[in-house]
């Protein structure tokens, strides 16, 4: 049966990327993904459930220590009719490495769904709720927040649905703080961020190269490009809550066809890191040989 991930690494040249997991959800798969029949799916539920894993992923590129995305932060608190949550352990597996909140230098948002921004402050927003008092700071005091303008634009202008940024846990803590990327920046010596609209307006990839061009390989953090590996195989498979359907699916199928390509996919289940094998017009995903995090 799936399990949540572990803690694991992987290296392009010097620089190494290693997830960072906070915790999981077990989910209704029919309220994630409508319509689908998962009796033709087998091996993707556990007990009928859809586990997702939630975390971040640790670049240290040179001398820079990047975090792509802030997870759920301390929650334990059952969605009826969606899921059941558990976050906290992400501050605990940075501990694991030898860092401290203080060593981030940058913290980049692929995008701002609620499992994507929990430590954004020291109040972690639960679903559907408002927080309970206004955070006292931002989590990763030293580091740059990077993301999008069309994102911060989209969640600022409208009232945030389910799955959308706390105002007083995460939005208040970022105004006049955040920074904005856009497709092509580059972020630390061979990170670059890349637009890849769809899941959100202003979703963003984080790419990672080898920074002395000796490799061709590459790196894709890719967000909520993907929840599940069924989508590696089945490309047509759409998230509850794209915004933009069509458009997260052209995402989709550019990010799976590109060759010499590590995928790292955050809310898949035992291991986060693989490629995708082309046999004929099928996918299949394939996991990484990773290093394993001593743990």
């Amino acid at each position: 049966m799936p399990q949540p991930a572990k803690r694991s690494r992987i290296s392009v040249g010097a620089t190494t990327i290693t997830y960072l997991p906070d915790g999981f959800g077990a989910h209704n798969p029919d309220t994630l993904f409508p319509g689908v029949d998962w009796t033709t799916r087998p091996g993707h539920l556990d007990d009928g459930q859809l586990i997702l894993t939630f975390g971040s992923f640790l670049i240290q590129a040179g001398d820079q220590r990047i975090l792509v995305d802030l997870a759920t932060g301390k929650i334990n608190v059952d969605v009826p009719g969606v899921a059941h949550l558990e976050g906290g352990a992400l501050l605990r597996n940075l501990a694991a490495e030898g860092l401290s909140a203080a060593d981030i230098d940058t913290v980049v948002y692929t995008h701002l769904h609620l499992d994507h921004v929990g430590w954004t402050s020291d109040v972690a927003p639960l679903p559907g709720t408002p927080a309970a008092h206004a955070p006292s700071g931002l989590t990763f005091t030293r580091a740059r927040h990077l993301m999008s303008q069309a994102e911060w634009q989209y969640w600022t202008t409208r009232e945030a649905d389910l799955g959308g940024p706390d105002a007083e846990a995460v939005l208040k803590p970022l105004t006049g703080v955040v920074e904005f990327v856009a497709g092509g920046d580059t972020i630390a010596p061979g990170v670059t961020v890349e637009a890849t609209p769809g899941h959100t307006p202003g979703h963003l990839a984080v790419v990672v190269r080898d920074p002395s061009g000796a490799g061709g390989e590459e790196v894709w953090v890719v967000g909520d490009i993907l929840h599940s590996p069924a989508q590696i195989a089945d490309p047509d498979l759409a998230f509850a809550s794209d915004v933009a359907p069509d458009q997260a699916r052209q995402v989709r199928d550019r990010v799976l066809g590109r060759p010499d390509t590590v995928i790292a996919a955050g809310h898949f289940t035992d291991e986060v890191f693989g490629r995708v094998n082309h046999e004929g017009d099928r996918q299949r995903w394939t996991p990484v040989a990773d290093t394993p995090a001593s743990r």
